[in-house]
């Protein structure tokens, strides 16, 4: 008899914001791959991602819409719903990003910021949270987060905040929502080349990148979905609560170059 992986995810129905591009994508076809169905909302059409779901043998149901609305993201709960007869996981993913000083940012532009990157993670927690608990079988609830909300980075302040504000929500859920059986956890990537950093990344960024992470390159959206499928999986089923950093160990690095004895 062949024993089922803990990261085969054949028979569950998941939902992925921000699945059009970047590590959003990349983690609605790994979780394809791994054999669940996938509803998905971005900005943009998703047809690519879509395809790519649906080439892997899989149901894919994708929207647009602004995960910063509070309705937009109901009805992604409702299509998934509707569609899969229930959602087994949710990822909360879709972000955007601000490259300002905080005393340059205005009152507008720090409150859209946090429509997305803050509100949509509150707004997909509670409808994750609601379907889960009525259904009665447990699921799990993942947050993206970033190692910009454990380390100080200059320049991006509002994003900053949001981050760490999502894990100190991630915390909060997963106590929570233990009695439920729902695990609440958080991904937290480094340097990640995609769409989102094409204009932050510039050539001395990658160089600095290059010198300070220990595995010495900027991951890619790939890396980050691996991680994504074990902290939904079978595998983690005792993990709750936590942040798992991927990040090539940039965290960690607190060399300065020394002097030698």
């Amino acid at each position: 008899m062949v024993a089922i992986s803990p990261f085969d995810l054949t028979g569950k129905h998941a939902v992925v914001t921000g699945a059009s591009s970047g590590i959003g994508r990349a983690i609605a076809e790994a979780f394809a791959r791994a054999g669940a169905d996938v509803a998905g909302m971005s900005l943009d059409e998703a047809h690519e991602t879509s395809a790519a779901i649906k080439d892997a043998g899989r149901e894919a149901v994708m929207l647009v819409g602004d995960t910063g609305d509070a309705q937009a993201v109901e009805r992604l709960s409702e299509a998934a719903v509707e569609r899969f007869r229930g959602i087994d996981i949710w990822v909360n993913n879709a972000a955007r990003l601000l490259v300002k000083p905080l005393v340059d940012t205005s009152d507008e532009e720090w409150h859209g910021l946090l429509g997305a990157n803050l509100h949509g993670y509150f707004y997909g927690c509670r409808a994750a949270a609601r379907h889960m608990v009525e259904r009665g079988r447990g699921g799990s609830i993942l947050n993206v987060t970033s190692i910009s909300g454990i380390i100080g980075v200059g320049g991006i302040g509002a994003y900053t905040a949001a981050k760490g504000a999502i894990m100190a929500l991630t915390k909060a859920l997963a106590v929570e929502l233990g009695p439920a059986g729902i695990t609440v956890n958080a991904l937290a990537p480094g340097a990640v080349d995609t769409p989102l950093n094409t204009d932050a990344y510039t050539p001395e960024v990658r160089r600095a990148y290059g010198e300070r992470i220990p595995l010495g390159r900027i991951a890619s959206s790939e890396e980050i979905a691996d991680a994504a499928v074990f902290l939904v999986s079978d595998a983690a089923r005792y993990v709750t609560g936590q942040q798992l950093v991927v990040d090539g160990g940039l965290v960690v690095n607190g060399t300065v170059g020394h002097g030698r004895d």
